[in-house]
């Protein structure tokens, strides 16, 4: 939109600006212009500041007031250095003094709307990093977690996360992160199993310049890099004792060494740590300092694995295959609600990591739009209904084993109680809610079990 009380200068605009491929509207005073955009929104506003009537200072005011995201170049052939401060504290972009130069004009004019698409990539971007966040489920042991998060996140306390491999310890990280007062600052993230024990003091707390053979210049460490924001440590358990004792003293102290230097350096970091080991029978067996567990387990977060909260399957499942389409890695598709109780019976060792990798599978890999039972593997289909203890046994995975084991101690618990859920549950000591969802979970099923 051009707004200027000038004929010449709004005709020379627009036969401009159309050649360029702008659609155009104009308006000869701030009223005008107003009553305008209630019609047609503009992308960007050309506006003059001497007009009759309202001014340019005060029209932009209503613009802004109005329209805080919208785009407004100022131009004036009496602008004072004055004038251009006090509209671009208004939010006007930019000031261009007439003469108009067009060529500058049109420069102006790219930079405002690329600043705006910037702007509003960032918003998307912004909107999608918090999709990245989110903890999925419904499940009583989800919504603690949740809870959980939200308690501690606003804090400055150090954080444990335990839970096996696959669970989301660093989807929680994450949310941790974000709901807390250092997320405009980074979260810098550390694998502690991925790194080398021989690189890992480097990576942590940086080099100086011929630290070692192939330091050819100084470079910061994770350490440094995290000041005032917050560092992830994932798989803590498989740090050196080594490496251990150099935390345990930056934990303390907030303050470190380069590798070859001698200068130190003062941060401010929050550390979040998580681990998929028993760290107590670590510490037993001389593989983790006990010193420096109690200094990160201020506020112990545990993950649960999937087959505790079977119930979120459906949940998940959706999720992905939303994320898959968005990400262009396959058509929008379905599960049958028959193939839900399947997958939902099946132990996921590999918990919601695995579940993912198979459901991008199955995504990619099924033609249709509908994944139907007959797509599921022939293994999924295994009920277990009743199984002996032997079999239990004969498992070399301990999750699978702990399954069957599970599925038949509660069928044999039901049977001694003729099927009654209620005093099944209070002879075993759980909730009925929960044996309810442990049964669905694990297919054990009968008209008799239904009061």
């Amino acid at each position: 939109m051009i707004v200027d009380d000038e004929p010449s200068i709004r005709t020379s605009l627009e036969g401009v600006l159309e050649d360029e491929g702008f659609k155009v509207v104009c308006a000869s005073d701030g009223h005008e212009a107003l009553e305008t955009m209630e019609e047609e929104m503009p992308d960007l506003v050309l506006l003059d500041i001497w007009m009759p009537g309202i001014d340019g200072i005060e029209t932009l005011k209503r613009m802004r007031e109005l329209h805080p995201a919208l785009q407004v170049i100022m131009i004036s052939g009496h602008g004072t250095i004055e004038t251009a401060v006090n509209a671009t504290k208004l939010g006007a972009f930019d000031f261009i003094e007439k003469p108009l130069s067009l060529e500058k004009t049109l420069v102006t004019i790219q930079n405002a709307l690329n600043f705006h698409r910037l702007r509003d990539e960032n918003i998307i971007l912004r909107q999608k990093a918090k999709g990245k966040h989110k903890i999925t489920g419904e499940s009583l042991v989800i919504r603690q977690l949740r809870e959980t998060i939200e308690r501690v996140a606003p804090t400055q306390a150090t954080v444990l996360i335990f839970g096996e491999n696959g669970t989301g310890k660093e989807l929680v990280a994450r949310a941790i992160h974000h709901l807390s007062s250092r997320n405009t600052r980074p979260l810098v993230e550390v694998n502690c199993a991925a790194i080398p024990e021989d690189l890992i003091e480097s990576e942590l707390f940086g080099h100086e310049k011929g630290a070692f053979t192939g330091a050819n210049e100084r470079r910061r460490g994770r350490f440094d890099l995290a000041n005032n924001g917050t560092l992830f440590l994932d798989e803590i358990g498989d740090m050196s004792l080594k490496t251990q004792a150099k935390i345990l003293r930056i934990l303390e102290e907030q303050r470190f060494e380069r590798v070859g230097g001698s200068k130190t350096i003062q941060v401010d970091v929050r550390i979040i740590a998580a681990t998929n080991k028993d760290l107590k029978r670590e510490i037993d067996e001389g593989w983790f300092r006990e010193d420096l567990y109690y200094r990160l387990n201020v506020i112990p977060v545990f993950v649960p694995p999937l087959r505790e909260r079977t119930e979120d399957i459906p949940l998940l499942l959706e999720d992905f295959l939303v994320e898959f389409a968005q990400e262009g890695k396959s058509t929008r598709k379905i599960f049958a609600e028959e193939v839900i109780p399947v997958l939902q019976n099946h132990p996921w060792p590999g918990n919601v990591r695995e579940l993912k990798n198979f459901v991008e599978r199955l995504a990619i890999l099924v033609p249709e739009e509908v994944i139907e039972l007959r797509h599921i593997p022939a293994s999924f289909h295994q009920c277990f209904e009743e199984v002996s203890p032997s079999a239990a046994m004969e498992q070399d995975n301990f999750k699978t084993a702990k399954v069957l084991f599970e599925k038949d101690y509660l069928r044999k618990k039901l049977e001694e109680h003729d099927w009654n859920i209620s005093k099944t549950a209070g002879a075993i000591g759980i909730e009925r809610s929960h044996l309810h969802r442990k049964l669905k979970a694990y297919g054990v099923s009968s008209e008799k079990s239904k009061e």
